[in-house]
């Protein structure tokens, strides 16, 4: 009878460069036929490699007829004030379930929860009706309000862990040495936050950036985001070239804040939470 052969722990199997490349693969491997694409004129199945090889698509990507720079503009904008305004409601609605026992604390996490558990399209007809009446409906402007509660809800519970991080006591030493209540978050919690801050902000934009729906009902075709011009692309124009540099175009982004939130991350739980810093 043979002895069992001992198992070897995945870590001594996988080395990190064998994680990163599976991990590489896993993200990339999909986008590959579209980056194929975006280079071809003819390819046609079952034809394994494309028979003819073409800039023509990135040519109509990035003419000035396509509007894909204005498209970009437009969400990197978006982007950045959503995810300015929800970083700012996530930490003071974080800090508050953190360090306070609120009464319903389990009913607010569920109620922050609730622009990703309802089906966003019945969301999104609600909110169309409200921002109609409130002639809010094809602005920017809108789009940013309507887009703010989903991004909020998700750094308000990442910023809850990282305050949870974050001792109360030391504020309340920084008060009794004379420091007031902003000096107090300035200078003594703010450092702790950076890390969870960083990260909330870069999911905040990916949300804002990523959103279609929303952005099609409240911005009423008026305010033309990337998802929505890659949308139209593939439906109305029937290139399969440009419609796939487009949407290169727009996995950039996602995949440049997932890599430096990845970075964010690989220091630790401590620079998440800000501990040590």
């Amino acid at each position: 009878m043979t002895a069992p052969v001992p198992r070897r722990p995945l870590g001594t199997v996988l080395t990190r460069p064998a994680v990163v490349l599976l991990a590489g693969l896993w993200v990339a491997g999909p986008l590959l036929p579209l980056a194929v694409q975006a280079f071809t004129d003819q390819w046609f199945y079952p034809d394994l490699l494309p028979a003819r090889w073409s800039l023509s698509g990135w040519r109509q990507a990035l003419g000035p007829q396509s509007g894909l720079a204005e498209a970009v503009a437009t969400s990197i904008g978006i982007g950045v004030a959503v995810a300015a305004c929800a970083t700012v409601l996530g930490t003071a609605a974080g800090r508050a379930l953190a360090w306070h026992r609120l009464p319903g604390r389990r009913l607010m996490e569920l109620v922050l929860l609730t622009p990703v558990l309802v089906p966003p399209f019945a969301v999104a007809m609600g909110a169309q009706i409200v921002y109609l009446r409130a002639g809010l409906a094809d602005s920017v402007t809108g789009v940013v309000l309507a887009q703010l509660p989903a991004a909020a809800a998700y750094t308000t519970l990442l910023m809850s862990g990282v305050w949870a991080g974050v001792d109360p006591a030391l504020e309340r030493q920084g008060r009794t040495l004379g420091a007031g209540p902003w000096r107090a978050f300035r200078e003594i919690s703010l450092p702790r936050l950076h890390g969870g801050l960083v990260v909330a902000a870069m999911f905040a934009f990916l949300v804002s950036w990523s959103d279609y729906l929303m952005t099609l009902l409240i911005g009423g075709g008026v305010v033309t985001t990337v998802p929505l011009l890659l949308f139209a692309t593939a439906a109305g124009s029937g290139n399969q070239a440009a419609t796939a540099a487009i949407a290169l175009v727009a996995v950039v982004p996602p995949l440049l804040l997932t890599a430096l939130a990845a970075r964010q991350l690989a220091g630790g739980d401590t620079a998440l939470l800000g501990v040590g810093r």
